[in-house]
């Protein structure tokens, strides 16, 4: 395994970050793994030297980041690990249950922790912008956990670059803590972050760790346009269905399938390795709900695609819409 420091942070990470939305219980998505099934695909990251999971307290409300603590005490040591976790979703539509409030930040913080079983969080992302909070409540809130040893670093993830712009400002300017990544949405077939969040994070120093590498398993070659497929998930992800699915993504689809014959590996291989060449990418959130996914994903990162190659998977993509914001 590759490590590389998180943006222009001294924090070493592993090429790949595991992404826990899958482990949790299935009573939250059908799809999702409950803690039994879940506990080989942690115990097999760790081994193979990922350092790097990301979860959030809206992951099986809650539950996914209870199994993400007991894994890893019990087959790590804290100090090999890095926890990062989000906030922002709320758990029910009663008031000053979500969002980025002081008040909520505070709570939340410390149910995370307890939840996790840690006394720090390595990275604490906000998941969203929150449109009803100004973002110097929210900064400054980061920055005290921070100061308080609850947290270590803290990171943004999907919004709009203006947003990201601002925030970075107003903690330069306020001498509070800075965010370090953006955990934003970026694939073979929505690449719209190329056009300004990916070159301020290049040029500010911030760390990408992208959402949604394989496009919730459309590159993986699973779907198809009657928006079915072989998996639970490609059958009734409405999340998925409602972002992907253009022609120009299935035309983007095709020259993947076809590279990945060429080099003689799998769909889902040749879009991580496209993602792994990109400048700025810090390591890509990978899912995996079955331990081939798993195995695929950590071949990729030996994976070594030309100009020519990475030209060509790119030549057929056409624009979006703003996707995975809300």
């Amino acid at each position: 395994m590759q490590y590389i420091n998180l943006g222009n942070t001294g924090l070493k990470v592993s090429r790949l970050c595991l992404g826990m939305m899958t482990y949790g219980t299935p009573k939250w998505r059908d799809w999702v793994l409950d803690e039994e099934e879940s506990r080989p695909f942690i115990q097999r990251a760790l081994e193979a030297g990922i350092n790097f999971f990301d979860t959030a307290n809206a992951y099986s409300a809650g539950v996914s980041e209870e199994v993400t603590g007991r894994a890893l005490r019990e087959f790590a040591r804290r100090e090999e690990v890095v926890i990062a976790t989000k906030v922002y979703f709320p758990y029910n539509d009663q008031p000053n249950q979500g969002g980025l409030s002081r008040l909520h930040i505070m709570r939340a913080v410390e149910d995370s922790l307890r939840r996790l079983g840690t006394d720090y969080i390595d990275l604490y992302q906000i998941h969203r912008w929150d449109y009803e909070t100004p973002i110097e409540e929210t900064l400054e809130a980061l920055h005290d956990l921070v100061k308080a040893g609850m947290v270590r670093y803290i990171g943004a993830s999907s919004m709009h670059t203006w947003q990201f712009a601002k925030s970075l400002y107003l903690a330069d300017l306020r001498g509070w803590t800075r965010f370090v990544s953006m955990q934003n949405h970026y694939n073979l077939i929505y690449r719209e972050e190329e056009r300004e969040m990916i070159p301020l994070c290049i040029d500010q120093g911030i760390g990408i760790i992208p959402w949604s590498p394989l496009a919730r398993g459309f590159l993986a070659g699973n779907r198809t346009r009657d928006k079915s497929g072989e998996t639970a998930r490609a059958k009734s992800d409405d999340y998925a269905h409602n972002m992907y699915y253009q022609d120009a993504d299935f035309a983007v689809l095709d020259r993947v399938i076809e590279l990945g014959q060429r080099h003689g590996v799998t769909s889902a291989q040749i879009a991580l390795g496209w993602m792994l060449h990109k400048p700025g990418v810090t390591a890509p959130i990978i899912g995996a709900s079955k331990m081939q996914h798993l195995e695929e994903a950590l071949a990729a990162t030996d994976l070594q695609l030309g100009v020519e190659e990475i030209d060509y998977l790119e030549e057929a993509y056409q624009p979006h819409p703003v996707l995975g914001h809300k």
